[in-house]
């Protein structure tokens, strides 16, 4: 009895991913901005919509986005008053993926964690600031303002001297 028991450990250990068994796939993300209540949207690495709302907001995003593929989100925020706010979200490689080179064995490394999405993480929140936009402030007052800072629509207004 006891060798069946040692048995189904050992094939247990041998046939999952480190990172599948302590980790996940699916990850809570806290959506924050400054100020609060914009409006955003998130969308894959395909372009598709895959979540939005108002901040502050948790989301729950995959960490994979295929065989060996992490996730790369695109965070747009919105607020009125406020210049358009994009940010990339990328996921990384998880540390406990390489406890497979302990416990998982190579079927972990290759095949089980990659697939299962659970080698790659997010973090837990992002915080992001909006900057007021510049064409929406009083025009009795002076704004210096470097040219990277300008929407597209902004820089076309410029003339040139």
């Amino acid at each position: 009895m006891k060798k069946k028991i040692l048995a189904l450990a050992l094939s247990t250990i041998i046939m999952s991913g480190c990172s599948s068994i302590v980790s996940k796939s699916d990850y809570a993300v806290a959506i924050n901005s400054n100020p609060g209540g914009s409006t955003f949207v998130i969308t894959n690495r395909a372009g598709q919509k895959v979540e939005s709302g108002i901040t502050p907001s948790t989301v729950t995003l995959k960490s994979s986005s295929g065989y060996f593929k992490g996730e790369t989100y695109t965070l747009v925020l919105n607020k009125k008053g406020f210049s358009e706010k994009t940010y990339t979200l990328t996921s990384s490689v998880d540390g406990w993926y390489f406890g497979n080179i302990l416990l998982g064995g190579l079927i972990g490394m290759l095949i089980v964690d990659p697939a299962t999405g659970a080698m790659y993480n997010l973090p837990d929140r992002v915080d992001i600031s909006l900057d007021q936009d510049l064409a929406l402030k009083p025009s009795d007052t002076l704004n210096i303002a470097t040219i990277d800072s300008l929407t597209q629509e902004q820089k076309e207004l410029l003339v040139k001297i």
